[in-house]
C-alpha cells in the first residue's frame, strides 16, 4: 500500500475538536478584560502609558518601570504577561498570551509585531490546540510585522527583522530574517 495515499484518507474533523484541558479564565473576567482591552489598549484613544500600566497591573500583569505602550495594542490575557523595565510596545502589536509571555528589560516590539503562544496540530484530525511560552529577553528587538511563534525564546539582544517569522529560538546578539527566520549576522552595539 502506498503510504502517501494512506495519509490522504484522513481529514480534519473539527466536530471532534476539544480543548477542555485548557484552563480558560472565568467568564466574567474574560468579558471585563475584553471591554477594558477595547477601551484602553486596542484603541487609538490617546491614553497616557501610566494609566495603561496601572490597568495592566490591576489585571495581574507584572509591569516594570518606564514602559511605553502605543495605541491599538491587543492583549489576550494580561494575567499571563510579564513586562520588564523600559520596554517599548508599538502600535498594533498583538500579544496572544494563551500562556506565559515574558518581555525582558529594554526589549522592543515594533508596529504590528505578533507574539503567538497558541497554534494547532495540523497533523491531527482533531486539530488540537498547542501552546508554548514566549520569552523576549533583555534588549531583544522584534521588528515591524514580525511574528514570534509558540515556545520561542528570543535571547538577549537578538533581532527579528521586519516581516520575519521566528519558529525557533534566536541566539543572543543574532540578527534573524526571513520565513522561517535564519541567522544573517551578528548584532554589534556601539556606545
Amino acid at each position: 500500500m502506498n503510504t502517501e495515499k494512506t495519509y490522504h484518507r484522513f481529514k480534519t474533523d473539527l466536530s471532534r475538536y476539544d480543548n477542555s484541558w485548557y484552563k480558560h479564565p472565568p467568564f466574567w473576567k474574560n468579558v471585563l478584560w475584553f471591554l477594558v482591552n477595547a477601551l484602553f489598549f486596542n484603541s487609538y484613544f490617546p491614553l497616557p502609558t501610566s494609566i495603561k500600566c496601572f490597568v495592566l497591573r490591576s489585571f495581574g500583569t507584572k509591569v516594570g518601570r518606564n514602559v511605553m505602550i502605543k495605541p491599538k495594542v491587543n492583549i489576550k490575557y494580561p494575567w499571563l504577561l510579564t513586562i520588564g523595565d523600559y520596554v517599548w510596545i508599538g502600535e498594533e502589536v498583538w500579544i496572544d498570551s494563551l500562556t506565559d509571555i515574558v518581555i525582558g528589560n529594554n526589549a522592543c516590539l515594533s508596529q504590528g509585531a505578533m507574539l503567538l503562544t497558541g497554534n494547532h496540530d495540523y497533523t491531527r484530525s482533531t486539530f488540537d490546540l498547542k501552546v508554548g511560552k514566549i520569552v523576549i529577553e533583555e534588549g531583544a528587538w522584534i521588528g515591524a510585522k514580525a511574528v514570534v511563534c509558540p515556545g520561542v525564546t528570543c535571547h538577549s539582544h537578538s533581532v527579528l527583522a521586519v516581516n520575519s517569522v521566528a519558529v525557533r529560538d534566536l541566539e543572543a546578539y543574532g540578527v534573524y530574517q526571513g520565513n522561517p527566520a535564519q541567522w544573517v549576522r551578528e548584532r554589534k552595539i556601539t556606545e
